[in-house]
């Protein structure tokens, strides 16, 4: 994940920073809970494509 959009990128829902996590490929809202995934290095910001984060994930 190229490091510029990645400051660029925020989340659709609450407007706040994302992580990205390399070996699930997704970018993740820690306010929101909500990992967004990446498709063929393609960031899929939709709120309707994006899983909730289990109780047990830490990022």
């Amino acid at each position: 994940m190229d490091k510029t959009l990645l400051e660029i990128l925020a989340c659709p829902t609450c407007k706040s920073s994302l992580n990205y996590n390399k070996s699930k490929q997704e970018l993740i809202c820690t306010a929101c809970r909500l990992a967004y995934p990446i498709r063929d290095d393609i960031p899929v910001m939709l709120a309707n494509e994006a899983r909730e984060l289990a109780a047990d994930e830490d990022h």
